[in-house]
């Protein structure tokens, strides 16, 4: 029997946590997956198993109890045919996500918390989550004001790089085009750097012509397989000069979901976030999933 790999929202209570929940419940049901909502709590370890017995249930205890049992009741309301589980883990907020990453289909995160202090803390956690996790991340980027939301543009972008690593990314972009009938719009920059030589015979008449040309054929060559897997999702091929995190900034006001690829550097632990990733978890208009390369 296969087990069905559940969507993990990290909620803390705040609103942007809540919202979170909003968006996963909305996913879940498109894909028909399960929802698991996880709280992060540190009392028992601080206190001790023994003593936290041994006092009953703490006020924590309560609260994050409340907070999963609240949102849970949210995500039915929202989803009756969703299901839904819910847990309070004695850990702090990265290490139960990347462990329950490894179970995960994927995870959604909000981007700021409860307060000042938390919302630099949650920020912390989203993106160390998504550089490390090994699953796909989603920040929700944009829910201040309520863009987080499935359906809006009914479009789905997808940021094409050169690395290897991009071949999960494109898999993820299609399947979530495919789960929202929504078209898949894939982007790939290119630049003409100012320090070439249009004296060189290659160059010489259309030098930006060749820059082009060659961002052309990267797509081509990252969509071809997943394209022929997915012939029933409206696929557009976009060339743009720029810089990709201008490029994929830019296009994201008018997206329902970015996509980008994290890729595992040699000489260190977990993946890391290359400077476009970084950059549109922090600046995106629209949420954000940051996809690894299964190993």
């Amino acid at each position: 029997m296969t087990v069905e790999l559940p969507l993990v929202v990290g909620v803390d209570g705040s609103e942007s946590s809540l919202r979170a929940v909003d968006w996963a419940t909305d996913e879940a049901a498109l894909r028909g997956k399960p929802l698991r909502l996880v709280y992060a709590s540190l009392w028992e370890r601080y206190e001790g198993a023994a003593l936290a017995k041994g006092l009953g249930r703490s006020s924590e205890q309560v609260m994050a109890d409340n907070i999963v049992e609240a949102a849970a009741r949210r995500s039915q309301r929202r989803a009756p045919d969703v299901k839904v589980s819910t847990d309070v883990l004695p850990d702090d907020a990265v290490s139960v996500l990347l462990n329950e990453a490894h179970t995960a289909f994927a995870l959604i995160v909000g981007s700021r918390g409860r307060s000042g202090l938390a919302e630099l803390l949650l920020g912390s956690v989203s993106f160390a989550v998504a550089g490390r996790a090994a699953c796909p991340v989603i920040v929700l980027r944009g829910n201040h004001d309520n863009r987080a939301r499935a359906g809006r543009h009914r479009r789905v972008l997808l940021g094409v790089g050169e690395e290897t690593h991009d071949a999960a990314a494109t898999r993820f972009a299609f399947q979530e085009a495919e789960a929202r009938d929504a078209e898949l719009d894939a982007v790939r920059a290119w630049r003409w750097p100012a320090r070439e030589s249009t004296d060189h015979p290659l160059l010489a008449g259309e030098p930006a012509r060749l820059h082009e040309e060659r961002a052309a054929d990267i797509l081509e060559s990252a969509l071809s397989t997943a394209a022929a897997e997915h012939p029933n999702v409206a696929l557009r091929r976009s060339t743009v000069e720029g810089t990709a995190r201008r490029v994929l900034l830019d296009a994201s006001a008018d997206a329902d979901l970015l996509v980008v690829g994290a890729s595992r550097r040699h000489g260190h632990t977990g993946l890391q976030l290359g400077r476009v990733a970084h950059a549109v978890l922090h600046h995106s208009v629209c949420p954000v999933a940051v996809v690894p390369q299964r190993e």
